[in-house]
């Protein structure tokens, strides 16, 4: 399975952002999809996850009512929809999916087996 990410770039807080990723090769074994951040010196962590065939989300705090993860079955793509961005949301932002992912063990990077290259969203203040 290979995973492209794109949509990061520049913007002004307050301002809004969409990632894509999209999906390629053996998808039939992907079902949980999500997003990771990780800004210079810190740790990779969560942000939002989904399953591809069962709805229902979960995204981490600091996002919430921010940011919303949706997906689109037919392109294989899952977006991150991310709106009122604060300079703390500057990070390299990357796609993960892998099989069944248990929502109590979502937020952790190890549940996932494959990883997109990674986009940086700057948020400038």
């Amino acid at each position: 399975v290979q995973l492209q990410a794109s949509g990061g770039g520049l913007v002004q807080a307050g301002g809004s952002l969409r990632l894509s990723c999209a999906a390629s090769g053996r998808t039939v074994s992907v079902y949980s999809m999500g997003w990771f951040r990780q800004a210079p010196g810190k740790e990779r962590e969560f942000v939002a996850a989904l399953n591809w065939s069962v709805f229902g989300t979960n995204s981490a705090d600091s996002v919430e009512g921010r940011f919303t993860i949706s997906r689109d079955n037919a392109k294989n793509t899952v977006y991150l929809q991310m709106n009122s961005l604060k300079p703390e949301d500057t990070a390299v932002y990357y796609c993960a999916a892998g099989g069944y992912v248990g929502r109590s063990v979502r937020r952790i990077p190890s549940a996932y087996n494959y990883w997109g290259q990674g986009t940086l969203v700057t948020v400038s203040s």
